[in-house]
């Protein structure tokens, strides 16, 4: 079940797996920031041509609301590969993002973040070690099983087991939407065929491909028991979430925030 809530102008949702938890999370609607159109209002995306006081300010603005200091935040480069970075400190405001899409920590000083447009963003927490993480697949992570990359980094760093896991996959472009080419169709074929029928479907002469389903089954995979979908696309629900598909290269980005307490 999905939470909405709505807190000092900012509207954003949680997940009810998480709601008993030791955690702060958040996935962070585009209502509420300061930046103008096309990117109105809570963009946290700063290379699409957003002034960056803006971005700054709207990071702030989340950070106040979940109760956490800006300067907790871990956020990489996202590049839709399959690197994990395992966060043991804050990265320090103004340094310069490491390149991964993949990022776990188990330090309550840690606030871990990622932006999204129509990528799927999925957040994990391990309720007995105490260990957070979060992954951004779009269909190339996907196929790069980033998702089951962080469950084994997770596993590996921190002797996790993936059945003690919740994973949470949050809003983002969903399977009515999604239409891809040859290419993408080939590199699911190649990479997850196993699964290829139960994620791609034909509909009014396009193929669609499904990514909530593709990286559920990735983490079913891979031994977690207990996965929550929000079942919310960003492509239909573009008054609330951006979408790149929908908006273009001036689409700002929403984020994901998670983080032990």
């Amino acid at each position: 079940m999905i939470i909405t809530i709505n807190k000092n102008g900012l509207k954003y949702i949680q997940m009810s797996i998480f709601q008993n938890e030791n955690i702060v999370h958040g996935f962070f609607s585009r209502i509420g920031g300061v930046s103008n159109n096309p990117y109105s209002s809570l963009n946290l995306g700063g290379t699409t041509g957003d002034d960056v006081q803006n971005v700054i300010e709207n990071r702030k603005r989340i950070f106040k609301c979940i109760n956490r200091p800006v300067d907790s935040i871990y956020d990489v480069w996202q590049v839709h590969g399959n690197d994990i970075i395992v966060a043991d400190r804050p990265r320090k405001l103004g340094t310069p993002h490491l390149p991964a899409d993949g990022i776990i920590t188990n330090s309550p000083n840690v606030t871990l973040m990622m932006r999204f447009a129509d990528c799927v963003p999925i957040i994990f927490y391990d309720p007995i070690k105490h260990v957070v993480g979060m992954a951004h697949a779009g269909w190339q992570g996907t196929i790069k099983k980033v998702c089951q990359k962080v469950i084994k980094k997770m596993t590996e760093k921190f002797d996790c087991e993936p059945a003690n896991i919740l994973a949470g996959i949050g809003p983002s472009i969903g399977p009515d939407h999604y239409f891809v080419g040859e290419n993408v169709i080939q590199s699911v074929q190649e990479n997850l065929g196993i699964f290829y029928d139960k994620v791609v479907f034909h509909k009014n002469g396009k193929t669609v491909f499904d990514l909530w389903q593709a990286n559920a089954l990735l983490l079913r995979e891979i031994g977690i028991k207990h996965i929550e979908i929000s079942e919310i696309c960003s492509y239909c629900k573009n008054e609330d979430w951006y979408s790149y598909r929908r908006e273009g290269i001036k689409s700002g980005r929403f984020a994901v925030v998670i983080g032990l307490k």
